[in-house]
């Protein structure tokens, strides 16, 4: 029997910056955070994701410490260490396997696997050591702690069991199917922080309207404006009961699906056949989608809230980053002759130091000039040249003055502009789609969202039709919402497919249809099917409640059967005939051990599969011993 949890543990594991916030299981009224960098003179509540192992690929350091320390060490030695930073998004858009490589600032790679296991490791340990000193010395069993760790909503179904898998070798969880561990979506987490809070819970500039409005219907756009990437993704708010009652009632679906396995199956009755690598199997009846819950749960979720995703994930790389890119190139632009190259190379933790005072004013809430220390060592390597004000003379937008550098705010809202300009085309090219017309509110979040820049240009452009929200912390937003995610994950009432699902099937040859390549004949009886059918499951843009089950029943074809091979495919078509299609990419597969022949073909086995969860999760059941087992479905070894 599991644990039950006693803390909910939520990890923000972001692009540029990482941190945790955790509480209670039984009551979320104190959510606790911890501050970063102190040591080093900062004060955030999120710390660099950097991590830094040593010559011999041993972990030495994470966040400010690893930044910290790589940048001290001596040229020479450098080179044999592997400093890696904003790693994250490798995970996206690319090929995610369990033994893909990462490679760090110089060059050199590592396991990907080892990157990211070792940063949670150490992102653990710190919240063990830091909930041991918040509970007077108690400490806790890893049972005893539900962990949530939250993930981009554009990954892809690979990417998130890669995290899951790096978790495990982290130590945060035990197996694979472990319950301990949660992933949410990062858009989703913020909204459910948001919709939670006062009026004086949003900044001022944003909140000259009524609070968030939490009432049934009430339809948003979350915005999640991060270090390296925004993301969008639209909700709905409606309350429990009616979403039971909807998620309740059962609807069945009359066509007959089927498993594909790698070798033919054969069925003397003319039904359609699976392929196997050495059996075979049939699928004997039709699948029937529904959503069901059992009475407590229904009874549970009847005085909160839900959310429920109207509209996919969509983003690109308009983040914090760019702002901090553009304004670096501004300064070696003012600092030529090669002083800033040289800064960059012999005083990289005062240039960290810069950086950190820039980011601050970024996201400050002032329309007006902003200064920055000019940091002695680069005075003094600029003075070496000329006289630092001469660098100066033919600056556009910045002026020297006495140890400070001026930057105008016409210059820096410059810095904004490639971020500014794609965020707002993407949204309104969310908000001009007709399913959108009912939408209220665009909630930004993110650490990116605390900049006026940003939120001025958001109001400039959607201010007079929507409610313009950032909260206060809007940099813990995520975190802090994942910890209520952890609590209660029934909150998200559904969630809308980001791709074409399906399996790869067999059905009866007709010649009027299928290629005659995909021809295949069965040894036992001279069956005649095709292979490589794509039968659609979830198609792209589709709502599908958190626990709707498609359900799938079939039997064994041969009498010695002792496993089932099934392979799922995705594709961002609406639909398609066959896996091996352009656009169709084979997602991954599991295998379902049937090692007791002793029923031979009479046999039946039930496969349940819930798509509306941020994981896929499948269950399969020995109809006939009615014994059950979770199955694992495996995306990143294809």
């Amino acid at each position: 029997m599991a644990t039950k949890s006693i803390f909910v543990v939520a990890i923000d594991f972001g692009t540029s910056y990482s941190g945790y916030c955790f509480s209670l299981a039984s009551g979320t009224d104190q959510i606790r955070q911890v501050y970063w960098g102190t040591e080093h003179g900062f004060k955030t509540p999120k710390t660099p994701t950097c991590i830094l192992f040593n010559q011999n690929q041993e972990f030495k350091k994470f966040g400010y410490d690893a930044v910290m320390k790589y940048k001290s060490l001596p040229p020479g030695e450098a080179d044999n260490w592997y400093f890696f930073q904003n790693f994250k998004m490798k995970l996206y858009n690319t090929k995610v396997t369990s033994s893909m490589a990462l490679e760090a600032r110089n060059g050199k790679t590592l396991p990907a696997l080892m990157v990211f296991s070792e940063s949670l490791r150490y992102l653990k340990d710190h919240a063990l050591d830091t909930i041991q000193e918040a509970s007077f010395q108690t400490v806790c069993d890893l049972e005893e702690i539900t962990w949530v760790i939250t993930v981009p909503a554009i990954w892809s179904v690979a990417a998130r069991q890669f995290m899951r898998l790096a978790a495990k070798e982290a130590g945060l969880i035990c197996d694979m199917i472990s319950d301990k561990l949660i992933l949410a979506l990062e858009p989703e987490a913020a909204s459910l922080w948001c919709k939670q809070l006062p009026q004086e819970g949003f900044m001022v500039d944003s909140s000259d309207k009524k609070k968030f409005e939490d009432s049934p219907g009430t339809q948003y756009i979350v915005v999640d404006c991060g270090g390296k990437f925004s993301l969008f993704k639209k909700y709905h708010l409606c309350w429990a009961w009616s979403v039971a009652v909807s998620q309740c009632s059962q609807r069945r679906q009359e066509p007959t699906v089927y498993v594909r396995r790698p070798v033919s199956f054969c069925d003397k009755k003319g039904h359609q056949l699976v392929q196997g690598a050495s059996q075979s199997i049939q699928l004997s009846s039709a699948i029937t989608v529904g959503a069901l819950r059992d009475q407590a749960s229904k009874q549970k979720c009847m005085n909160l809230g839900n959310l429920k995703e109207l509209h996919k994930a969509t983003g690109g790389g308009w983040g914090g980053n760019r702002v901090d890119e553009n304004f670096t190139h501004f300064l070696k632009e003012i600092f030529d002759d090669g002083v800033w190259d040289e800064y960059v190379k012999n005083h990289p933790t005062e240039l960290q130091h810069m950086l950190y005072s820039f980011s601050l004013q970024k996201c400050s809430a002032s329309r007006e000039a902003v200064y920055i220390h000019c940091y002695y060592n680069l005075t003094r390597v600029a003075n070496s040249k000329k006289d630092i004000s001469h660098f100066f003379k033919n600056a556009k937008g910045a002026v020297w003055c006495d140890g400070m550098i001026m930057i105008t705010y016409e210059k820096m809202k410059s810095f904004f502009d490639y971020s500014i300009k794609n965020i707002i085309c993407a949204l309104r090219e969310i908000l001009d789609k007709p399913e959108i017309a009912k939408v209220k509110y665009i909630l930004l979040v993110g650490g990116f969202a605390s900049s006026v820049i940003l939120r001025d240009a958001i109001s400039q452009a959607f201010g007079e039709k929507y409610h313009i929200l950032c909260p206060l912390e809007a940099q813990v937003a995520v975190a802090k919402g994942a910890v209520l995610f952890g609590v209660n994950p029934d909150i998200v009432a559904s969630r809308v497919s980001a791709w074409t699902y399906g399996l790869a099937v067999t059905q009866e040859f007709d010649a009027t249809i299928h290629d005659l390549r995909k021809k295949r004949v069965s040894k036992a009886d001279g069956y005649t099917y095709s292979v490589d059918i794509f039968n659609k499951l979830v198609g792209i843009g589709d709502s599908v409640n958190i626990n709707e089950v498609a359900h799938y029943y079939f039997h064994p074809t041969e009498p010695d059967q002792t496993s089932v091979h099934f392979s799922f495919h995705g594709t961002e078509k609406q639909d398609a005939l066959y896996v091996d299609e352009e656009e169709i990419e084979r997602l991954g597969s599991c295998i379902v051990p049937m090692p007791d022949t002793t029923l031979g073909k009479k046999r039946k086995l039930k496969l349940d599969i819930k798509f509306g969860l941020t994981e896929f999760k499948a269950t399969c059941t020995d109809v006939t011993s009615n014994e059950s087992q979770t199955v694992m479905i495996d995306f990143l070894s294809v």
